[in-house]
Formats: C-alpha cells, sequence, structure tokens
C-alpha cells in the first residue's frame, strides 16, 4: 500500500525554481537516470529532492518490466476469465459490498454500477492486484531512453529471443520515452500534491496505478476525492470508484446512451477492442 507524508515534506516535488545548482552528469553506465534527473530540474523540479529521488535504492533501472512494453500484445490477453461465472460472482459480491460509494459514483457521473465494477474487475480483478513494480522506476527506466547510452544498455539487458528489429525498437524507443517523460513530470506532481512517497507507489509495467490502474497524468487530471478525507487515494475502493466515473463522464458517457455509444466511450480508458466488448459483456451480466 502507498504511504502518506505530510505535505510538507514532499511538496519539493512541485514545480519550483531550483537554488542548489546541482548539475547532474551526463547519464553512465553507472548512473543511467542522471541525464533524467538533469532534464526535470532543468525544467524547474527541485534538484535536492530528484537527486535524494535517484540515489534512492528502490529507484532502480527497470529492464524487466519496461521490457514488455516491446512485446507486449493486447490479442494474446484472455479477456474471457474476467466474464466466467466465478468471476461475475466475485464481482456481484464486491457491488454488494461497495454499493454506497457504487451508487454514489452513479449519481454523480450517470456511470452504471455494473460498468465501473466491471472496469475494476478486468484492470485489477477488484483491487487483488495492483502490479509489481514500482511507478517511479519503470516510468524513469522509460524516460530514459531518449538517452542514445541508457538506450543501447536497456537493448543489451533483452534476452535476445525477445527483442523486436533494431528499427522497431528504436522508434517505438522515441515515442515512448517521450510519454513516460511526461508522465513522470504528471507521477511527481500528483505524489506532491496528495503527500505521497513516491518510491512507494506500485504499478503496471506501463506505470498505471492503483484499483483503476490510472495513468499519472489522469490521475492529477481525473482522479477524485470519492470519501471526503481530503486527499486521493487510488488504492482506496471508494476513491477510485468515484474516478472511474469521473473518467468516463470526463469522456462523454452519457445515462441512455446506445451500445455503440458507450463502447466508444470505454475505449477510451483502454484502447482494445477485446477490453471493450469484454467490460460491455460483464455489465450485460451484472445488470441482468
Amino acid at each position: 500500500m502507498i504511504r502518506f507524508r505530510p505535505t510538507a515534506t514532499v511538496i519539493g516535488f512541485l514545480l519550483c525554481l531550483s537554488l542548489t545548482g546541482i548539475n547532474p552528469p551526463p547519464a553512465s553506465a553507472d548512473n543511467p537516470f542522471s541525464g533524467l534527473s538533469a532534464r526535470l530540474v532543468a525544467e524547474g523540479f527541485a534538484a535536492e529532492q530528484v537527486q535524494a529521488l535517484y540515489d534512492d535504492p528502490g529507484s532502480v533501472f527497470e529492464t524487466e518490466g519496461v521490457a514488455l512494453f516491446f512485446v507486449h500484445s493486447e490479442g494474446r490477453l484472455n479477456y474471457g476469465q474476467f466474464a466466467a461465472p466465478e468471476a461475475i460472482e466475485r464481482a456481484r459480491r464486491y457491488m454488494a459490498r461497495h454499493s454506497d460509494a457504487l451508487a454514489a459514483a452513479e449519481t454523480a457521473h450517470g456511470v452504471p454500477s455494473e460498468v465501473i465494477t466491471g472496469i475494476l474487475l478486468v484492470e485489477t480483478r477488484l483491487g487483488t492486484y495492483t502490479g509489481n513494480r514500482r511507478v517511479l522506476s519503470t516510468l524513469s527506466t522509460m524516460a530514459a531512453l531518449s538517452d542514445p547510452a541508457v538506450r543501447q544498455r536497456f537493448w543489451e539487458q533483452i534476452p535476445p529471443e525477445r527483442r523486436i528489429s533494431s528499427d522497431r525498437f528504436a522508434a517505438k524507443a522515441d515515442a515512448k520515452s517521450a510519454w513516460a517523460y511526461e508522465e513522470l513530470k504528471a507521477f511527481l506532481r500528483f505524489t506532491a500534491r496528495e503527500g505521497i512517497d513516491p518510491l512507494t507507489v506500485p504499478g503496471s509495467y506501463a506505470g498505471a496505478m492503483g484499483i483503476c490502474q490510472f495513468m499519472p497524468s489522469n490521475a492529477l487530471r481525473l482522479a477524485l476525492d470519492g470519501d471526503g478525507d481530503g486527499r486521493v487515494d487510488l488504492f482506496n475502493h471508494t476513491d477510485a470508484i468515484a474516478s472511474v466515473g469521473n473518467y468516463l463522464r470526463h469522456h462523454r458517457w452519457r445515462p441512455g446512451m446506445a451500445r455503440d455509444q458507450r463502447y466508444r466511450v470505454i475505449l477510451r480508458y483502454n484502447y482494445s477492442k477485446p477490453y471493450a466488448e469484454t467490460i460491455l459483456n460483464i455489465a450485460d451480466q451484472l445488470g441482468g
């Protein structure tokens, strides 16, 4: 579970002018995050805080998890498991256990309880599996691939039988490193805002976090404090339920939509046709 700290101790991750003058050296084999640290400091993150993050033993170069980005295929996932009778029964029990939070989300955002429950079932098995990799390490490793030396180190650590072509790898690394850098900045802002120690947040191989598996940019913009305790904790069921409802409403979910319209909105949560079909199938069973 994530660990909260008083806001004053993590506020340094908010955008602010760095006065310390720390200038990290270029990335090297021994320090793959030094170039990334320099970029963050240049954009206004406090240098002492950035250095403390990457000096921590918990900040690791996450080759194994990030490599999945270059071999992962949505088509290989077994979505049928989530619509099986035992999974549907677990989802029904979940709906009963969290009926108040689901009803509140449906009232506020117009999203049926069974749709929110279906998403949480597929994303994290209703919160029972939220990932076992540190979001900070995942996003930092991916963002650091913009550096040629770091990219070469990463490539050499992937077993040859799992590699794609070098040209495809280079193109994908360019795109993913730019995307991950923006997500990393959002992650640091989100954890600072909520008073969370960024070193303690677990997530998926892509850096998605919480019961609802929000990427940090979505957490920063669309996650909600569902239980009214004054903070957003995506590992809290009530906050996660409210956040899913808000996300779908933001992407134009409206009560009474036709099935094809609901399908298109769910694609905004995860652009996978089997995923969207599975969510609607689960919702049909739960609603019935």
